[in-house]
């Protein structure tokens, strides 16, 4: 059935690869909708429609320090933090990389590669640009060095617990109502020198790449949900549980080849949410690459509901496993 769907995608958005296929300058400029045409379907028929890349894309650390000799054989660890950060203390072997460079850094590795950051949000970004680059393997490192060593764990007990993960509760424009009817809209309209799927792709994830993490607020949006397109990445059972934020949609699944993306706005700053910032941070990134001006909420609901949360809580490593200076 899977196939038999991208076939029919593939044929309905065929009249716009043959008028984008048929420039004869290399550098002539793909029309918006022809382009998006021609990406959308090159990514579902390689298997890399959103859903593909939300296949197994994060891993926790070890749970206990005989376990991590392993965990790191198992791995080219990518570290993004700060050249200073890394040097004070990383994950025995890792190379320290950058979102920036993450795909030409990537060209040394063997093994499948695992990126770690500060919380596991930078570094979703940085694997949706490899899964879309030929590194289909490659991982996030879940909570990122906040969860594998306590001693660098300040960056989420900063932004999550009672004090720092409450902004929602009794915050007006956190709700209990219904969420948004979900709508049809326009596909983003790209601009490309590309004329095929695959270089329409290598252009757009340089450009996600080059653009940094896109993030906002849990502030920001809560002060003004109308000034964003909202998308609640929960399931509707924790949607009723919890509640939302006013106006938020629930999109979910999200993906090209069932039509889900036509349901997100083009025209406005798309924020999704989720429970950590680290799924909101991965479709985030694979929205840009579509040409959507995306972003993900920082922190997600452990930066807006912590003290309610029965699940999805950081917290510190009990176990603190070892790090580097070498």
């Amino acid at each position: 059935m899977k196939k038999l769907l991208k076939y029919l995608l593939i044929l309905t958005l065929l009249p716009a690869l043959f008028l984008s296929s048929c420039k004869e300058d290399d550098d002539v400029v793909v029309g918006g909708d022809d382009s998006f045409a021609a990406l959308s379907t090159y990514l579902v028929a390689n298997d890399m429609d959103l859903p593909d890349v939300l296949t197994g894309w994060i891993v926790g650390a070890p749970a206990a320090v005989v376990d991590v000799d392993a965990f790191i054989a198992a791995y080219d660890i990518l570290d993004i933090r700060s050249a200073e950060h890394f040097t004070a203390g990383h994950i025995q072997g890792a190379v320290n990389s950058s979102l920036s460079t993450i795909l030409e850094d990537a060209q040394n590795t063997t093994k499948p590669i695992l990126v770690a950051c500060y919380t596991g949000q930078t570094a979703s970004h940085a694997v949706v640009a490899l899964r879309l680059s030929g590194y289909s393997t490659a991982k996030v490192l879940k909570w990122g060095m906040s969860g594998w060593n306590s001693t660098l764990s300040g960056s989420w007990l900063g932004n999550s617990g009672a004090t720092n993960g409450a902004k929602a509760i009794g915050n007006s424009n956190w709700t209990t109502d219904p969420v948004a009817t979900n709508q049809l809209f326009d596909y983003p309209a790209l601009t490309t020198t590309a004329t095929t799927g695959a270089g329409i792709l290598e252009e757009r994830v340089q450009t996600m790449i080059t653009g940094g993490f896109k993030g906002v607020s849990s502030t920001d949006v809560l002060a003004a949900p109308s000034n964003y397109f909202i998308n609640n990445f929960w399931a509707q059972a924790d949607v009723d549980h919890y509640g939302h934020i006013a106006g938020a949609y629930r999109i979910s699944p999200l993906s090209l080849e069932n039509g889900e993306m036509a349901n997100i706005n083009s025209d406005a700053a798309v924020v999704t949410y989720c429970w950590t910032g680290q799924t909101s941070s991965m479709i985030t990134a694979y929205l840009n690459v579509l040409g959507y001006n995306a972003l993900s909420l920082k922190f997600g609901a452990n930066n807006m509901i912590y003290p309610s949360l029965v699940t999805h809580k950081f917290v510190a490593p009990a176990n603190d496993l070892p790090l580097s200076t070498n």
